[in-house]
């Protein structure tokens, strides 16, 4: 009995940390999964009238600031997957300018993410990468923390250009 017991800690001691092997990575994806979520809904959920509503002149409308990150998106996770960004900070200000350009924009910046996002471990974490913006070289997570910061710093502002539509931001709505 006393050969089973030892055995059975053996393995539940050596399974733990398995199952706990990137815990700093897991949780920066958890932080990504849910402001990706969000700035998609949001970019389905707004009317396209409502689109080019700026709160006030001096603003960039709700369609401006998904184009804006979706532009910076690729910026912080090219950083992050050592490439060089296939879009510029400002490309889809400049292009996409309908709903439907601005959602496919948003998705598929989005969805670059979601590969350097997938690929990072605890490990990979600490590696030096050329930062997004500016010269001197950043841990890869710091670019990844700088998208999920940066989308959840324009979130903020859709979810105020809602609230004076009289609209519920997705992530107030009830799941």
């Amino acid at each position: 009995m006393r050969k089973v017991v030892w055995t059975l800690m053996a393995l539940g001691l050596s399974a733990a940390p398995a199952a706990a092997q990137n815990p700093v990575s897991d949780g920066v994806r958890s932080e990504w999964s849910s402001v990706k979520r969000y700035i998609a809904q949001s970019a389905e959920q707004m009317p396209e009238a409502d689109y080019s509503f700026k709160p006030t002149s001096d603003v960039r409308s709700f369609g401006e600031i998904l184009t804006h990150v979706a532009g910076a998106s690729y910026m912080f996770c090219a950083s992050a997957k050592g490439e060089k960004s296939p879009f510029g900070e400002a490309d889809f200000e400049k292009t996409a300018t309908t709903k439907a350009a601005i959602v496919k924009a948003t998705n598929e910046a989005i969805a670059y993410c979601d590969g350097a996002f997938a690929a990072l471990t605890d490990a990979s974490a600490a590696q030096m990468v050329d930062p997004p913006f500016g010269k001197n070289k950043i841990a890869r997570v710091a670019a990844l923390v700088g998208q999920i910061g940066h989308d959840n710093e324009h979130y903020g502002n859709l979810v105020t250009y809602f609230r004076l539509k009289n609209m519920v931001p997705p992530s107030s709505k009830p799941r």
